[in-house]
């Protein structure tokens, strides 16, 4: 969860993809802006909840900022928990 908007990263569209390898895990995600003070916390946390997962070795997050994250990355759940449907 992003702690400044409580929605789940996945639903706030910052998950940009997510790839499997073997057991490895590489999220690439991005923040609501470039200079987010909590980046490194969301991060950690993805990070962390993934390794969680039964059968999943090493996870890597890599933090991107091209294409910039919109509003417009919102899922339809995630309007709805902000209101904004």
């Amino acid at each position: 969860y992003d702690p400044e908007i409580p929605i789940n990263v996945v639903d706030l569209g910052l998950i940009y993809g997510v790839e499997v390898e073997g057991v490895d895990v590489e999220i690439t995600m991005t923040l609501t802006f470039a200079g987010c003070g909590m980046g490194p916390q969301i991060a950690q946390q993805a990070q962390w909840r993934v390794a969680e997962l039964e059968g999943v070795g090493d996870v890597n997050v890599e933090m991107v900022f091209d294409p910039p994250w919109s509003p417009d990355n919102i899922s339809d759940d995630g309007k709805k928990q902000l209101g904004m449907d």
